[in-house]
């Protein structure tokens, strides 16, 4: 029978029916929820078309399909029918007023939902219907698919025999590794049990937030891996980005070079790449990779940095790519933003329900490696606490964070400590009063800067580059990069003669690659400087070097060294004065300014704050207000997945 709900009197009306976010041919529900901009012209039309090929005419029904897709742009894999409600948020950063829309009652949305001839309903695999409730979550069958195959391909993981190590051997190395690492007993231990346990596992999750040691950590275990007696352990280190991934790269070697000439023999060259192209992108698919389960990847090990930026869909071809008999070690910091994708795989895993592994507990209390939790890590769980990238207050606030505790969180912003500035601003001024921290900031990295563009010293040049930089939630509007980025050109021009004046590729223009070049080597999210280069030519320049400019260039950093192209050979390029926190994930800042946006903003969660915060190094400043920091402390990102549960 189909269900037909009376619409309210005076439904929303936030646009006119020119408006491009409205459908024409939305009625009846997904003409309501259009027009209060819930959900968007691709949800309906894609609800109708589908409705209409599968003779489906009841509306609670396209209603729940157009939320389901809906819920895919704003990284949740699933719906939950009861609660749906309670989560809708605008992807225009503005914040919706739902309140008043005519929510179905949870129980008939879900009975007139479970008997479509659109819905499988349970785990049935043969079923080929587009949408699929199970366990009170509905989801598109193909994001079903994907969370069903990551889950039962981890949990064959998690049961499978543990691989055949050498353990005398392996207790010998960790003592030869960590003994003399530098670090106090206890984080020593952590370190070492974080190690041994990437060694006797099928699956590890190295967890920590930034500076924590997870990158010496993964190189000692490479180093311990390559110890164990048996033929050359083949290793991929991969990250979802080509920035992150070059990154990796760096401070595995970095690390590496602190170990014996003998352990960096074993070790070798170690490379990384984007996970695409280790699966082996190919552009007729953006799904399917040549490596698949029919062809799995031939390393033993394989290392993923940064896994709170990968998708559940990437995680699906990761795991069928990868050799059942092969180790994988996931490695990033589940407190911090999840993929723009859809899914929150490494949260999920590390935070999920779950018995420890009592087997693993007796092999690593063996090496004296008990740890706290004597029943064994749940699912290859090793959690680093201690940070070596930032200390001090920062650090009492990125636990505060975490601890979500808002109380904590204002105190420490209010301690006066000169590593933390807070100022409650009125943002949507023209010019509001009480940024004068962040104009200094400003005008002194942009003197810097300016100043080793001019005199073509490329590693000062890069180093100011890092000094600063200003991070949003928003892209637009007041809150917005767009707005800050116009203000601190201001800023820039008003303190610096001539500032901006030489041209498009003005000496001292901090550029943002936006799309990978593989033939350059430059990655979406590189960024770069505009100096004056050595002999006004294109290529590497030792750190240190300073010579007469001639002729402008861009530099990018390459480990110890830089690189350096003529504007011409750039494309995808843009002047980078601030950024969103989404892009800023995985960089360093000696000194960051947030930009908050209002407490009503939908963009505004616990996991924004805590990654924007630990991009500093040295100093946080933050403008916005008390009640905006408190929300944000108090509100988790809510990305409806049913990964955790069922890993449980």
């Amino acid at each position: 029978m189909t269900t037909t709900l009376a619409p309210p009197a005076e439904p929303p009306q936030l646009g006119s029916p020119t408006d491009a976010g409205l459908a024409i041919r939305g009625s009846g529900l997904l003409g309501v929820f259009n027009q209060a901009g819930v959900i968007g012209l691709a949800d309906v039309h894609t609800a109708m078309a589908i409705s209409r090929m599968g003779r489906e005419t009841d509306e609670l029904v396209a209603l729940a399909l157009a939320l389901a897709v809906r819920a895919l742009r704003i990284g949740s894999v699933c719906i939950d029918l009861d609660t749906v409600h309670a989560h809708v948020h605008d992807e225009s950063e503005e914040q919706l007023d739902v309140a008043s829309l005519p929510w179905p009652e949870p129980a008939e949305w879900r009975r007139v939902v479970a008997a479509s001839p659109l819905v499988t309903v349970g785990a049935d695999e043969s079923a080929t219907r587009p949408l699929r409730l199970a366990n009170g979550l509905l989801y598109l069958e193909r994001y079903w698919q994907q969370e069903e195959q990551v889950r039962a391909e981890l949990q064959a993981r998690f049961n499978a025999p543990q691989p055949e190590v050498d353990q005398e051997r392996l207790a010998v190395a960790l003592s030869r590794l960590f003994s003399g690492a530098g670090l106090a007993a206890g984080e020593m231990d952590l370190q070492a049990r974080a190690a041994a346990v990437g060694v006797l596992s099928r699956v590890t999750v190295l967890a920590g937030g930034p500076g924590t040691g997870k990158t010496t950590t993964v190189a000692r275990l490479l180093a311990l891996l390559t110890d164990q007696p048996g033929p050359p352990v083949r290793i991929a280190l991969a990250a979802p980005t080509g920035k992150a991934a070059a990154r990796l790269a760096e401070a595995v070697r970095s690390a590496a070079a602190e170990l014996s000439v003998e352990d960096q023999r074993r070790l070798g060259e170690l490379t990384a790449s984007t996970l695409h192209r280790l699966l082996g992108w190919s552009p007729e698919s953006r799904t399917r990779f040549r490596h698949d389960a029919q062809n799995h990847l031939p390393h033993d090990v394989i290392i993923v940095d940064e896994m709170s930026m990968v998708s559940l869909t990437m995680m699906a071809r990761l795991l069928e790519a990868t050799r059942p008999d092969a180790r994988l070690i996931l490695v990033g910091d589940p407190d911090q933003l999840s993929s723009v994708e859809a899914g929150a795989v490494l949260a999920d895993i590390a935070r999920g329900p779950g018995r420890g592994d009592a087997e693993l507990a007796i092999r690593l209390a063996a090496l004296g490696l008990t740890g706290d939790e004597p029943a064994g890590p749940v699912r290859g769980v090793v959690q680093l606490t201690h940070t070596w990238r930032f200390g001090g207050a920062i650090d009492e606030l990125a636990r505060a964070i975490r601890a979500a505790d808002p109380d904590g969180v204002i105190a420490v912003l209010r301690s006066g400590s000169p590593d933390v500035v807070f100022a409650e601003v009125d943002l949507e001024q023209p010019r509001p009063a009480g940024m004068e921290a962040m104009v200094v900031e400003v005008q002194r990295a942009g003197g810097r800067l300016r100043d080793a563009a001019l005199r073509g010293d490329v590693s000062a040049a890069l180093d100011a580059l890092d000094q600063h930089r200003v991070l949003c939630a928003h892209r637009r509007g007041p809150y917005g990069v767009t707005r800050w980025s116009a203000e601190i050109e201001h800023w820039l021009a008003e303190a610096l003669p001539g500032y901006g004046e030489d041209g498009e590729w003005y000496l001292g223009r901090p550029l943002l690659v936006s799309a990978n070049d593989y033939e350059l080597g430059l990655f979406n999210g590189d960024t770069g400087v505009v100096v004056q280069a050595p002999g006004g030519r294109a290529g590497v320049v030792p750190p240190g070097v300073s010579t007469a400019p001639e002729g402008p260039r861009v530099a990018f950093p390459r480990g110890s060294a830089a690189v350096l192209f003529a504007p011409v050979r750039l494309d995808a390029v843009q002047t980078v004065h601030a950024m969103t926190v989404h892009r800023a994930q995985g960089s360093q800042f000696g000194c960051v300014s947030v930009v908050l946006p209002p407490a009503d903003s939908p963009l505004l969660s616990r996991e924004l704050l805590y990654t924007a915060m630990t991009r500093a190094t040295g100093r946080v400043q933050v403008f916005g207000t008390e009640a905006a920091i408190r929300r944000a402390v108090q509100r988790p990102a809510n990305r409806a997945s049913g990964l955790r549960n069922r890993l449980g």
